[in-house]
C-alpha cells in the first residue's frame, strides 16, 4: 500500500512538475529564511550560557544618586567586590574586570592590544574559558602575570611555546611573565578580551589606591559574583545598603553622592541590561526576528494550502475514478497528505542546501559568526525535518480533506465544485498571506526612513576629513601634535580627551544653578586644548569661546552646552554665562554656552556637557586633514610618529567612519529586514500565483462564452483580476492600522526619529497593488487570448 502511494506521488508530482517545482520551492524558500532566523535567535539567547556556573553568577550593579540624578552605573567602586565576599558567605567568590588598553613589546614585535582584560585570580575557576596552557587555580595569582589568547600567543611567540618567558609592559618597558594561553574567547560573551593582566598587576603598581577608593569614578571595574548554591539573590541585595552606607567616605558625602547596589543575572545582561556601557544586544529586534520567522513560515504554508488546491481541480476525475473503484475516504485523504509530507520533505532536502550556502553571507550581514555551519548542531536539523512534517501535516489537511470528499457522479459528469466555503477559505488565506506582506512593506520603507534620517541629520559639528589619533596618553603627544602642523597637507590640529562618538567619562561638578546655589551633579565632560572648538566648527551661542588672549583661560574657564544650561535651571543661554563652577578643585567661570551638538548616537538624547582646557586629560590628537593628496599625506604622519614615538605603534581612525560606526547594528537590522520583507513578497506572489491559476480554470468556459459573445480581451482580464485587486486593497486596510502601531513601538528606541505620515503607507499600498496585477496578469491575459473554440468543444 506504501509502495503504491508513493509511486502515485512521485507519477503525481512529475506529471505536475510546474506546479511541484512552485511549491518545493515556496515551501523551502520560507525553512530556509525561518531556520537561519532560527540560529540568530538562539545565537542570542545563548550568551554566556556556556559557563557550568551561569545561573549562580550575578553582576554587581550601582545606582549613584546625586541632588539632580541617578546614575545607573555598570559596576560598583573598585573595593566593592573584595568587602562584600568578605562579609557575606553566600559569596562564594568576587571576580573583577576591567576592559585596558595595554602596549605589549617582544623584540621589534609591538602591538597596542585595544582590548586587554585585568582580571581577579579567580577569573578561571568561575568562568568557563578554557586554559590550554597554565594552571586556572593560580596564573593570575601575581602581579604582572599575563594570560594571552591563542591569536594574540601567535603574534608575539610564533610556534614557540610562551609559558615562563617575559614581554615587556607598556613604554616603561614593565617585564610581565607569561603564565597560561587560552582558547580565544567566544563571540556569545559579554566577556571580551585577546589578553589577560593579573588585576594586581593595575591595583598595586600602576594605579596604586584603587583598593581603598570608595568614591565612585568613571574608571570602575566590571564586578561578578559567584553565589553559593540555593542563595537567593533579591534576599543577599537588601543586606547590601547598610554595608554600603558604613564604606562609603567623607568625600562622597561631601558631594551628596550615595550609591546603591544591585545584582543582575550574567545571561540577563546582553539582551536585557540598560546599565551604561553595556547595552550590547537589543531583544526586541530578537522578538521582532522572531515574529518574522513565524510569519514567514505561515505565508508559506498558506501559499502551499492554495497552490496544492488550485491542482485539485486537475485531479477531481482520479479522485471519482479511484472511489468508484472502491476507494475510502480515509485512503484517499492520507493519500493526498501523504503527498504533501512528500513535497515537504523535498523542500527540507533544499532548505539544507540553500542554509549551508546562504550561511557565510547571512552571517555577514548579522555582523557575527552565529554558527559556523548547518551541521554545528545536528539536533537542529531535528528540529528542521520536524517542522517540515508538521508543516506537510497541518498544510495538507485541507487539500486533502477537500479532494477526497469530491462526488464521484458529478466529478465524472464534469459538474463539480470545491464549494462556497472553500473559496472563501483560500480568499481569507490570501488576505492574510497579503495583509502580512504589506505590513511588512511598510515596514521596511519606515525603517529605510529611519536609518536615512540618522545618516543625514546634522549632528551639530563637523566630522568630515578628520584623522583621529589615540596617543594612549603617551608623555611625547604634545611634540608629536607640534611636529603634525609642519607635515604637508595637514591643515589643523587640536587635542582632547574625547571626540564626538567615543565614551566619555561622567564627572562629578558643581556648578551654580539660576537660584544662585552650587548644584552638585554627574556631567558628561570634556578635556581639550585651545583649537579643539574651531576645528570641529562647534557653534558659541552665548558668550565666547577659549581664547589665547586669556591666560586664566586654563584653569578657570568652562564651556557648557544648552542642555547643561536647562538642566541648572536657566532659561536662556546668556543667563549661564559668568555662572561659577567648582571641578576636580579648579574653581572658575562659565565663559560660553555651546549650541547641542550629538556627541553621542542620535538613538540618545543630548546629555548634558561640559568642556574645559586640561592638557594632562587629552590623549586624542584630532587632524584634519586635505583630500587632494591624502595617501601622501598619511605617509607623512606615520613617518612622524615613528621619529617621535617609535615604540609606539600608530594607532588612528576618520571621525566620520567612526561615528558612523554606531548606526552598523541598525543598518545591518535594516538589510536583513528588508531581504526577509522580499522573501515574504515572493512567496505571497506564489500563493497569489496559484489562486490566479485555480481561478482562470474555473472559469474557462465562462471566458469563453463572453468571448463569443463579443467581450473584449481587457474586460476578460478586468474581471478576472478584480477579485483579487479587491483582497489586496481589504489587506491593506488591515495591515495599515496594525504596522503603524508595531513602527511606532520601534521608534521608541530612537530619541531623534521620523514622524509616520500617510505617505508610506500610500506608497505601499500602490506597490502591494503593482505586485499583485503584475503577478496575476499572467494567467488573465493567457485565458483572455486564449481560443474560445478549445474551452466549449467539450460541451
Amino acid at each position: 500500500m506504501l509502495k503504491n502511494y508513493l509511486t502515485v506521488a512521485l507519477r503525481n508530482l512529475w506529471k505536475r512538475r510546474g506546479f511541484s517545482l512552485i511549491n518545493i520551492l515556496g515551501l523551502s524558500v520560507g525553512l530556509t529564511a525561518c531556520f537561519l532566523i532560527f540560529l540568530y535567535v538562539r545565537f542570542e539567547y545563548s550568551y554566556d550560557g556556556f559557563h557550568d556556573k551561569a545561573n549562580r553568577i550575578y553582576r554587581v550593579v550601582a545606582d549613584i544618586k546625586t541632588p539632580t540624578e541617578t546614575v545607573h552605573a555598570n559596576g560598583p567602586a573598585w573595593p566593592a567586590g573584595r568587602v562584600l565576599q568578605r562579609e557575606f558567605p553566600e559569596i562564594e567568590s568576587a571576580v573583577r574586570t576591567a576592559t585596558v588598553s595595554f602596549l605589549f613589546r617582544k623584540g621589534d614585535i609591538k602591538f597596542q592590544e585595544e582590548n586587554s582584560l585585568l582580571a581577579d585570580p579567580d577569573f578561571f575557576r568561575v568562568f568557563d574559558f578554557p586554559l590550554l596552557k597554565g594552571d586556572p587555580k593560580t596564573c593570575l595569582n601575581e602581579p604582572f602575570s599575563v594570560v594571552f589568547s591563542e591569536t594574540a600567543a601567535k603574534k608575539y611567540f610564533g610556534n614557540t611555546d610562551p609559558i615562563g618567558q617575559t614581554i615587556l609592559l607598556a613604554q616603561k618597558a614593565w617585564p610581565v611573565k607569561v603564565t597560561g594561553i587560552m582558547k580565544d574567547l567566544p563571540g556569545n560573551s559579554v566577556i571580551s578580551g585577546t589578553v589577560v593582566v593579573s588585576m594586581s598587576t593595575e591595583t598595586m603598581h600602576l594605579n596604586q589606591g584603587l583598593e581603598d577608593t570608595w568614591q565612585w569614578f568613571t574608571y570602575h571595574p566590571i564586578c561578578y559574583l559567584l553565589l553559593k548554591p540555593h542563595v537567593n539573590p533579591q534576599n543577599l541585595e537588601t543586606r547590601f545598603p547598610p554595608l554600603i552606607a558604613k564604606m562609603e567616605n567623607e568625600e562622597m558625602r561631601k558631594q551628596q553622592m550615595a550609591s546603591t547596589l544591585s545584582l543582575e543575572p550574567l545571561k540577563d545582561i546582553y539582551l536585557h541590561s540598560t546599565r551604561d556601557g553595556s547595552k550590547f544586544g537589543n531583544a526586541r529586534n530578537v522578538y521582532l526576528f522572531s515574529c518574522i520567522a513565524a510569519i514567514i513560515l505561515l505565508i508559506a504554508c498558506i501559499n502551499f494550502v492554495n497552490l496544492t488546491t488550485a491542482r485539485s481541480v486537475e485531479r477531481a476525475r482520479e479522485v471519482g475514478v479511484r472511489k468508484v473503484m472502491g476507494a475510502l475516504k480515509p485512503q484517499l485523504a492520507a493519500q493526498f497528505a501523504g503527498e504533501s509530507v512528500l513535497l515537504c520533505l523535498f523542500a527540507f532536502l533544499l532548505s539544507l542546501l540553500a542554509s549551508q550556502l546562504l550561511l557565510p553571507e547571512f552571517n555577514r550581514l548579522s555582523g557575527k559568526t552565529i554558527s559556523l555551519g548547518i551541521f554545528e548542531h545536528p539536533a537542529d536539523l531535528g528540529i528542521l525535518l520536524a517542522a517540515a512534517i508538521l508543516i506537510g501535516l497541518l498544510a495538507g489537511i485541507y487539500p486533502a480533506l477537500v479532494l477526497a470528499a469530491f462526488r464521484p457522479s458529478a466529478v465524472l459528469k464534469g459538474r463539480f465544485t470545491t464549494g462556497s466555503r472553500g473559496t472563501t477559505l483560500r480568499k481569507a488565506l490570501v488576505l492574510v498571506q497579503f495583509s502580512l506582506s504589506i505590513g511588512f512593506i511598510i515596514a521596511s520603507i519606515i525603517v529605510y526612513e529611519q536609518l536615512n534620517y540618522m545618516r543625514n541629520q546634522d549632528l551639530g559639528f563637523n566630522k568630515e576629513q578628520i584623522m583621529v589619533i589615540d596617543t594612549e596618553g603617551d608623555p611625547h603627544r604634545l611634540a608629536f601634535q607640534q611636529a603634525l602642523n609642519n607635515v604637508s597637507g595637514v591643515r589643523s590640529t587640536s587635542m582632547a580627551s574625547n571626540v564626538p562618538g567615543t565614551e566619555q567619562p561622567v564627572v562629578n561638578c558643581q556648578i551654580e544653578n539660576a537660584k544662585g546655589d552650587m548644584q552638585v551633579a554627574n556631567l558628561d565632560s570634556y578635556f581639550a586644548d585651545w583649537d579643539y572648538v574651531g576645528q570641529f566648527g562647534i557653534r558659541i551661542v552665548a558668550g565666547r569661546s577659549f581664547s589665547r588672549d586669556f591666560q586664566t583661560d586654563t584653569t578657570q574657564a568652562m564651556l557648557i552646552n544648552e542642555s547643561a544650561a536647562r538642566m541648572f535651571g536657566y532659561h536662556s543661554p546668556a543667563q549661564a554665562v559668568g555662572r561659577r563652577f567648582s571641578q576636580f578643585g579648579r574653581d572658575g567661570r562659565i565663559i560660553g554656552v555651546m549650541k547641542d551638538f550629538h556627541f553621542r548616537s542620535l538613538q540618545q538624547q543630548i546629555q548634558p556637557l561640559t568642556l574645559r582646557i586640561e592638557p594632562q586629560a587629552c590623549y586624542l590628537v584630532s587632524v584634519k586633514v586635505a583630500t587632494n593628496n591624502l595617501p601622501t599625506t598619511m605617509a607623512a604622519i606615520e613617518k612622524t610618529w615613528k621619529q617621535v614615538v617609535p615604540y609606539r605603534p600608530l594607532l588612528y581612525y576618520f571621525l566620520d567612519e567612526y561615528f558612523d560606526n554606531q548606526y552598523r547594528a541598525d543598518e545591518r537590522f535594516g538589510r536583513l529586514f528588508l531581504y526577509f520583507t522580499i522573501l515574504a513578497i515572493c512567496i505571497s506572489c506564489m500563493g497569489l500565483v496559484g489562486l490566479s491559476a485555480y481561478s482562470t480554470v474555473q472559469r474557462t468556459k465562462e471566458v469563453a462564452v463572453r468571448k463569443v459573445m463579443g467581450a473584449s480581451v481587457a474586460g476578460i482580464v478586468r474581471l478576472l483580476s478584480r477579485d483579487f485587486l479587491r483582497l489586496v486593497i481589504i489587506s491593506f486596510a488591515v495591515a495599515s492600522p496594525v504596522t503603524w502601531w508595531i513602527m511606532q513601538r520601534w521608534l521608541t528606541d530612537f530619541a531623534y526619529r521620523i514622524s509616520v505620515s500617510w505617505i508610506e503607507f500610500l506608497v505601499a499600498g500602490l506597490l502591494a497593488i503593482l505586485i499583485a496585477a503584475l503577478t496575476i496578469s499572467g494567467h488573465a491575459i493567457r485565458a483572455a487570448l486564449a481560443n474560445p473554440a478549445e474551452a466549449l468543444r467539450t460541451e
